[in-house]
């Protein structure tokens, strides 16, 4: 059984990885917790109240959507605290083992591809996550991709996640270098090259090593080329990364609002 949290505002985008996950753990046996945090202490009655009845409705509408599945235990959570404090009491509590959340809540008004909430639980939350761009519909899982600059090696444990999904759905893995001129790799990342090789020695795997120096150019003419249908990295080496996931505002990017991004933790 796979305890799977899913915080939740109620808005659309929250709504969407919730659709997202159901889809994605459709054949698997899984409690899902769907959280919703209020930090405000004040009028805390009242707020329990909404939030109960809020909800219930959210149950309704999934069990109006989904058909009934008797691998799936859904159970509420209402949590008022500072959010990233509720996420890591209830991981531990709950025994999480993936958190799904949108991309953005309702409260992110700016252009930045992912909200506060969300880059703070990829950055100080160890547990795997799942992010959901509000317009990703879940299609099957064939194509897969894996930035890296193979500066750090990785424990089998952390791939495994990785390596189950893959099996899972037939994928193909797209191990994906970029750099903004064209460089031999030195010891270490042969070293970690070789790691990741025998990792996934028994599944299917590319190594693509492109020259941009716009790490965002590069990604996206990629996963349009490939029809990408999740991204994958490891978080330890987010800084490859993260002017992309928490800076960057081009929102006509497709692998922005289209692609899921699984961020695996040690």
């Amino acid at each position: 059984m796979k305890n799977v949290l899913i915080p939740t505002d109620f808005s659309e985008n929250s709504w969407n990885a919730i659709c997202y996950a159901l889809h994605f753990f459709k054949k698997e046996a899984c409690s899902f917790y769907l959280l919703h945090v209020n930090n405000i202490k004040k009028e805390l009655h009242s707020f329990q109240n909404t939030s109960k009845l809020q909800l219930r409705e959210l149950l309704d509408r999934i069990a109006i959507e989904f058909p009934e599945n008797k691998n799936h235990n859904f159970y509420t959570l209402i949590d008022s605290n500072f959010f990233i404090t509720s996420i890591r009491k209830h991981i531990e509590e709950k025994k999480i083992d993936l958190i799904v959340m949108g991309t953005k809540g309702a409260t992110d008004k700016n252009d930045l591809i992912v909200g506060s909430n969300t880059a703070n639980v990829i950055i100080k939350v160890p547990c795997n996550t799942l992010i959901i761009p509000e317009k990703a519909k879940y299609e099957g899982l064939k194509e897969i991709a894996f930035p890296t600059d193979f500066s750090f090696s990785y424990g089998i444990q952390a791939l495994q996640p990785l390596s189950k999904i893959l099996e899972k759905n037939h994928a193909d893995l797209h191990l994906l270098h970029i750099s903004k001129k064209a460089v031999e790799l030195n010891g270490n990342q042969l070293a970690n090259k070789e790691l990741m090789e025998d990792c996934f020695s028994n599944l299917k795997h590319n190594f693509h090593f492109l020259v941009n120096k716009e790490a965002e150019d590069a990604v996206q003419e990629f996963t349009d080329n490939k029809a990408i249908h999740m991204m994958v990295m490891m978080a330890k080496n987010l800084n490859y990364f993260q002017q992309i996931l928490f800076h960057s505002k081009k929102e006509k990017s497709n692998y922005h609002t289209n692609i899921p991004l699984l961020v695996l933790h040690e």
